[in-house]
């Protein structure tokens, strides 16, 4: 069984947007997270794709993963991730062939079957294209098949030949768990918003596995939602936000992350304040003996190969002290 000191470390972002600031700030705090997350000693540092949400700056994924490669050093960078079902395949496999040739051996590539958004943006965002989840499976193999040459193919993604990062499929179910397994591939879980799904899903992702050329082995790694400060109820404080936030989302209306005030304040009903308290109890805040006993618990019950940390939290500052305390439990 693993602890959290065994295995590899890594970091989820968002690029959230407090409450009283701005996108710009939010993406300059990003790439500040990110040098920290390098000298500290993550392995990934991967940013998700969402779309028409006021709190959420990292919408042009690629863009930003390419400038938070430039930012850093050792650490791998990529996406938690691409919604396929958003995107020609075709314009993925040339962004992401040439995010590989100017950071060789850096770049990952995380796929994803959800749409990252509403209807209704959803829409706006693929046009008359007609694009889709329900071929998820075509769609991930004609992306795949275009970072290989083809001399039979009438379309060419020519800055991808040969520049194939790590493919990885991301879920928060069992539909990406069992097709990651089925193709060989690395699997993320989202179990920072689907943990009811965690256990099953990575029991039906190793039962489906298949070696592949790229794994001999299955390989999981677990998203995560931590935030850990000096004590608990400083850390609890500082949850309240991304509760919140969260809370808002499901009524539909997302809102930047709002301070722990401002969440402190809010008139929640009955029913709100037993959806953030199960939205708690999902997530591992706390002291850094808390945080660590939250960790170990989770790579007890699911023997994760990665463990990747989310952090949504409305200071700057205290998100960049909680990445500090939990590299320090990881002994990075």
């Amino acid at each position: 069984m693993s602890s959290l000191t065994d295995v590899p470390l890594s970091v989820l972002d968002l690029a959230p947007v407090s409450s009283g600031s701005d996108a710009a700030t939010a993406l300059r705090n990003t790439v500040d997270l990110a040098r920290h997350a390098d000298r500290l000693g993550y392995h990934r540092y991967w940013l998700a794709e969402h779309h028409n949400m006021p709190g959420i700056a990292s919408s042009a994924t690629a863009v930003l993963i390419g400038h938070v490669a430039t930012a850093t050093e050792r650490i791998r960078v990529g996406s938690g991730g691409v919604m396929l079902p958003n995107h020609a395949p075709l314009v993925v496999a040339e962004q992401f062939g040439t995010l590989e040739a100017f950071h060789p051996g850096r770049i990952d590539l995380g796929i994803g079957r959800a749409p990252g958004t509403d209807p209704r943006t959803a829409h706006a965002l693929r046009g008359s294209a007609g694009l889709g989840a329900e071929d998820f499976p075509q769609r991930l193999a004609e992306l795949i098949a275009y970072f290989e040459p083809d001399p039979d193919r009438a379309v060419n993604a020519y800055p991808a030949q040969g520049l194939r990062p790590p493919v990885w499929l991301l879920g928060s179910s069992g539909y990406s768990a069992q097709l990651a397994g089925m193709l060989g591939l690395p699997f993320s879980f989202a179990h920072h918003f689907a943990a009811e799904n965690t256990v099953p899903a990575v029991r039906l992702y190793r039962e489906s596995f298949r070696p592949s050329a790229v794994l001999d082995e299955p390989y999981v790694l677990l998203g995560a939602a931590v935030i850990c400060a000096e004590d608990d109820e400083r850390a609890r404080w500082l949850a309240g936000p991304s509760a919140l936030s969260f809370l808002s989302l499901r009524k539909g209306r997302p809102i930047p992350l709002p301070s722990p005030e401002e969440a402190a304040e809010y008139p929640y009903t009955d029913l709100d304040r037993a959806f953030v308290e199960e939205r708690l109890a999902s997530s591992i805040v706390g002291s850094p003996e808390t945080v660590r006993k939250g960790l170990d618990a989770l790579l007890a019950d699911t023997d994760a190969d990665e463990i990747m940390v989310t952090t949504m939290v409305h200071g700057h500052a205290d998100r960049v002290r909680s990445c500090e305390l939990v590299a320090e439990l990881a002994g990075r």
